[in-house]
C-alpha cells in the first residue's frame, strides 16, 4: 500500500480536470502509458470518479478449479475484494484484456457501491451492464460480456500491483475516470500533478473561449506570444481563477 494517502484538497481538484490534461501532465514527467486502454465508462455521470486503487487479478482459468460450487466458498477473492475495497476506494480489476467472460455483475457491484465505493474499472466487461449503468457510482469496461467470470478468469489475487488495459496500477494510486476515460496517477505524484492540472485546465479554458471568439492557434496555444499571456492574466482575474 501507498505511504502517500489521497488528500481531500488534491481529491476536490483531480475532481475538476480531465483525463486528457493529467495525461499531458504525466508526459511532461516521462510517465506515457497511464490511461487505461480499450475502457469506456457504461454511461456518463458528468463528474469524475477519483480515488485510490484496489485491485483484483484474474488469471486464466483452469476447468477443475473453477466450477459454480467456487462461489460458495466465502474466501473466494472476488467475493472478498468486493467486501474488503475500502470506502473511497476504486475498484480496479485485471481482467486480462478479455471481455470473454464478465468480471462481475450487477449485484457484486451494488454491493461495492453500498459499501462506500468511489467506482469500478475493468479491461474486462461486465454482465448486467444496463443495471450497473444506472447505479450512481461510475463504472468502466470494454463492452457488456454475459458470460460468468468463472468460463475463463479465476480470481487469484487481491490488492497487488496489476496491470489494466495496460496501464500499471499499484495499489494506492490515485485512479481519476471522466466521461472519457481513466488514467492512474502515482499516488506519489499526485499532489503536484493536481495543482499543475488546475493551472493547466484554468489556461485551457481561457483559450477555448478566444478561439470561440475567433482568436487563432499560432501563439495561443501553446502561450507563445506574451499577449496571450497578458490576456491570460486579466482573464483570470475577471472569472476568479
Amino acid at each position: 500500500m501507498t505511504d502517500h494517502p489521497l488528500t481531500p484538497d488534491t481529491k476536490a481538484k483531480l475532481e475538476q480536470v480531465s483525463v486528457a490534461t493529467l495525461a499531458t501532465a504525466l508526459y511532461k514527467r516521462g510517465l506515457r502509458n497511464q490511461v487505461i486502454q480499450d475502457v469506456h465508462p457504461l454511461s456518463q455521470k458528468g463528474k469524475n470518479m477519483v480515488g485510490p486503487a484496489f485491485t483484483l487479478r484474474y488469471m486464466p482459468a483452469r476447468e477443475d478449479r473453477n466450477q459454480l460450487v467456487e462461489f460458495r466458498n466465502p474466501e473466494h477473492p472476488q467475493r472478498k475484494a468486493i467486501e474488503t475495497c475500502p470506502p473511497g476506494h476504486v475498484f480496479v480489476m485485471d481482467s486480462r484484456k478479455s471481455a470473454y467472460a464478465a468480471s462481475a455483475g450487477d449485484i457484486l457491484i451494488t454491493r461495492l457501491m453500498m459499501r462506500g465505493g468511489a467506482g469500478v474499472v475493468t479491461d474486462g466487461g461486465f454482465r448486467d451492464a444496463m443495471n450497473i449503468a444506472k447505479l450512481d457510482m461510475p463504472a468502466y469496461h470494454s463492452r457488456p460480456s454475459s458470460p460468468t467470470n468463472l468460463t475463463t478468469n479465476e480470481a487469484i489475487d487481491i490488492n497487488v500491483p496489476i496491470g489494466c488495459g495496460d496501464a500499471p496500477v499499484f495499489p494506492g494510486d490515485i485512479v481519476v475516470g471522466d466521461d472519457d476515460s481513466i488514467i492512474i496517477v502515482p499516488a506519489h505524484l499526485a499532489d503536484e500533478i493536481a495543482d499543475e492540472a488546475i493551472e493547466m485546465t484554468a489556461y485551457e479554458d481561457f483559450a477555448l473561449e478566444q478561439v470561440k471568439n475567433g482568436a487563432a492557434i499560432i501563439g495561443l496555444y501553446p502561450a507563445t506570444q506574451e499577449e496571450s499571456l497578458e490576456k491570460f492574466a486579466a482573464w483570470r482575474k475577471a472569472n476568479g481563477r
